[in-house]
């Protein structure tokens, strides 16, 4: 693995179009990248015990998560042949049908960014220390379970 220092993951709130159009924007000057691929964790309108989900509040130990990710990057680019790649995720409140986990790479093949996108967010999802309160329609809250 590489000496460089852990980046800064977290976006405050939701994760925009906008932004991630401008992700992909960037990556049209590097001509040797000849496929992309790109995961977007939506938060869900769930129904649990009769309660809808209207958004998740995310919180995260941040530089033991922000470790983590880089750990995750760096593996990531140990065992897949890839140009380059980026994750987001939300802290604070998202709403149902936002944006919270934006994870973007990019490789010569195709068939590397489909294995390394399935790599890298099933990493995430196992070793990431982020935190997600489901608050319902009617205010109330509970603390998300993964899946």
């Amino acid at each position: 693995m590489s000496d460089k220092k852990p980046k800064n993951v977290f976006k405050e709130g939701a994760i925009s179009s906008a932004f991630i159009g401008e992700s992909i924007a960037k990556h049209q000057t590097k001509t040797s990248i000849g496929a992309h691929n790109i995961f977007l964790g939506q938060v869900r309108a769930d129904v649990i015990n009769g309660k809808t989900v209207s958004a998740i509040e995310y919180t995260a130990y941040e530089d033991m998560a922000n470790k983590k990710f880089h750990e995750i990057r760096e593996s990531a680019f140990e065992k897949f042949d890839m140009t380059c790649m980026h994750i987001y995720h939300s802290l604070g409140t998202v709403k149902a049908g936002e944006i919270c986990l934006f994870v973007f790479v990019s490789s010569p093949r195709r068939k590397v960014v489909f294995d390394a996108l399935e790599y890298i967010v099933e990493e995430i999802k196992a070793h990431v220390p982020v935190f997600g309160k489901e608050i319902f329609e009617d205010e109330t809250h509970q603390w998300k379970v993964n899946s």
